[in-house]
């Protein structure tokens, strides 16, 4: 079987802001069906700059305890910052929010720290430079040293390939992880972030190719759908765009036994609807 879990920041409780909170998101979520989430702790919890300082035991222990209640697990413990920024004092900064994050991901019992493959500037926008060979040589000079903390702490870091960033197919994933050879070193498989107008109609040989090059290291699947506009795509809740799963569904199914999945790009109207359409899908297979 498949575990869907769902990203607790779009999680909305029904009530008013002060009721936003993790532990009402949480058992919003559990109530909606959902055995995981995606954990972003800046987004459902306010007010907190979560830097080194702030990313405390006592922090990482509390949101285990709430999660325990709510028997939800944290499939992913999102760190999504860059790591190619090329400011070096501020990279310094990154890397010790990330090594914070590996340090609670060990104490709360979160699955991996999942992060993206950033851009080589400040702004992390896709310039003409992201796809190019500094900018990813970049990117492993600020990953290596986060994995050796992913190491120490017994955590997995799982690095999420997209299309805008730099790392943005299977290839330049392999790449990385043959630069930095860790198996603390993982993949967050997201078949609709590998995708661009110019390869969206190609998508079922995209997503395959990504499964075929990176399946034995996925250790989370994101599962969102899309649908054109113009030439850009845009990102919608699973089963209300173009995509089929069959593909991902039956890697899943057939190699991944109760892998964790979550859900992105939905909210209160539409999550509960796709979950039930994934499992429905998943169950024909």
């Amino acid at each position: 079987m498949m575990q869907i879990g769902i990203r607790l920041h779009d999680v909305n409780t029904g009530l008013g802001p002060e009721h936003q909170t993790i532990e009402a998101r949480g058992a919003a979520a559990r109530a909606e069906g959902f055995t995981c989430a995606h954990l972003a702790l800046s987004k459902v919890i306010k007010g907190v700059s979560f830097d080194g300082c702030a990313l405390s035991e006592g922090l990482a222990m509390y949101v285990r305890r709430v999660f325990a209640r709510q028997e939800l697990d944290v499939a992913v413990l999102g760190c999504y910052l860059n790591l190619a920024h090329p400011d070096p004092d501020r990279l310094r900064d990154i890397q010790d929010c990330y090594y914070g994050h590996l340090r609670a991901a060990a104490l709360m019992g979160a699955g991996v720290v999942g992060t993206e493959t950033g851009a080589p500037n400040p702004e992390y926008q896709m310039d003409a430079n992201t796809h190019g060979r500094e900018a990813l040589n970049a990117f492993i000079r600020g990953l290596a040293p986060v994995v050796e903390r992913a190491e120490h702490w017994g955590v997995a870091l799982a690095i999420e390939p997209v299309w805008k960033h730099i790392v943005y197919d299977a290839d330049r994933a392999l790449e990385v992880l043959d630069a930095v050879r860790s198996p603390n070193l993982r993949i967050i498989l997201d078949p609709v972030n590998l995708l661009y107008a110019g390869n969206a109609d190609r998508r079922e040989q995209v997503i395959g190719d990504a499964i075929s090059k990176l399946g034995d290291r996925v250790a989370v699947v994101h599962l969102k759908d899309f649908v054109r506009e113009g030439d850009e795509l845009r990102a919608c809740a699973a089963g209300t765009g173009e995509m089929d799963y069959t593909q991902v569904l039956r890697f899943m199914k057939e190699r991944k036994p109760y892998l964790q999945a979550t859900l992105e790009n939905t909210d209160n109207s539409t999550a509960v609807a796709a979950r039930e359409f994934l499992e429905r899908r998943y169950g024909e297979l």
